[in-house]
C-alpha cells in the first residue's frame, strides 16, 4: 500500500497508523499525528479504493452503504500490510495505535472488529458501525477514543452510541468526545484525542 513512514524519536512510543478520509492522501493526517504525540513514529497509509478519482480504503454502494464484501477484503489487506511494514519499517506491531477520520476511522474499526490484537489502540474520528451481526473479538485492555458531532449528518448520535456500546461489550474501554458540530474533525477534537493518548499511553510518551 502506498504509504510513509516517519521515525519517532521516542522508542517506547505507540507507532500511529494514520488513516484518511474520503478524497486524502498520506500526507493529510501527518500534522495531526505529531499533534497527538511528538515522539511516535508515523505510518500514514493511502486508500487503493478510488471513488470518482478520490482515495478510500473500501467500497461503498451510497452514502453511509459499506460494500462489506470490499470492506472485508480490504481489511484483510491492511492487516498484512502492517505485518510487512513491521518488518520493512522496524517498528513493534505489537505497539501500533491507529488514528482515523471519517472512511480511516471505519478501516481501524473494521481492523477491531476481525481481527484480536490487531491495534494496541485507537483514535477514531467520526467513525460509523463497520459492521453488524458478527462476533467481535476480545478487545479487553484496548483503549478506544471516539471523536463524534452532535450533529454530524453522516455519522448520527445514535450510529456513534451504538458502535461504543459494541466496543465496550467486547472488553474495551472508550473515551466518547462529543462536539457542538457536523463531520467536521475540529481543533478542540484533535487536543482532545491528544490528552487521551498522553493519559492512556504514558504522559512522558512523545515528549
Amino acid at each position: 500500500m502506498r504509504h510513509l513512514f516517519e521515525p519517532g524519536t521516542d522508542a517506547n512510543a505507540p507507532t500511529l497508523l494514520l488513516l484518511h478520509g474520503t478524497g486524502g492522501t498520506e500526507r493529510d493526517m501527518l500534522g495531526l499525528g505529531r499533534m497527538i504525540s511528538p515522539g511516535s513514529s508515523l505510518l500514514s497509509v493511502r486508500g487503493n479504493v478510488l471513488e470518482n478519482g478520490m482515495p478510500r480504503f473500501f467500497r461503498r454502494l451510497a452514502e453511509g452503504v459499506f460494500d462489506i464484501e470490499d470492506l472485508i477484503a480490504r481489511t484483510e489487506e491492511l492487516y498484512g500490510f502492517l505485518d510487512e511494514a513491521s518488518a520493512q519499517h522496524g517498528f513493534d506491531r505489537g505497539n501500533v495505535v491507529a488514528v482515523g477520520y471519517s472512511n480511516g476511522a471505519n478501516i481501524a474499526g473494521s481492523l477491531l472488529f476481525h481481527h484480536a490484537n490487531s491495534l494496541r489502540g485507537a483514535i477514531l474520528h467520526h467513525p460509523m458501525v463497520p459492521r453488524r451481526g458478527v462476533d467481535i473479538p476480545s478487545l479487553s485492555g484496548v483503549p478506544v477514543f471516539i471523536g463524534a458531532g452532535t450533529n454530524d449528518p453522516i455519522c448520527t448520535r445514535s450510529e456513534s452510541d451504538e458502535l461504543i456500546s459494541l466496543l465496550e461489550g467486547a472488553g474495551a474501554t472508550v473515551t466518547a468526545h462529543w462536539e457542538q458540530a457536523g463531520h467536521q474533525l475540529t481543533r478542540t477534537e484533535a487536543q482532545a484525542a491528544a490528552e487521551w493518548f498522553q493519559a492512556s499511553f504514558g504522559a512522558g510518551v512523545g515528549q
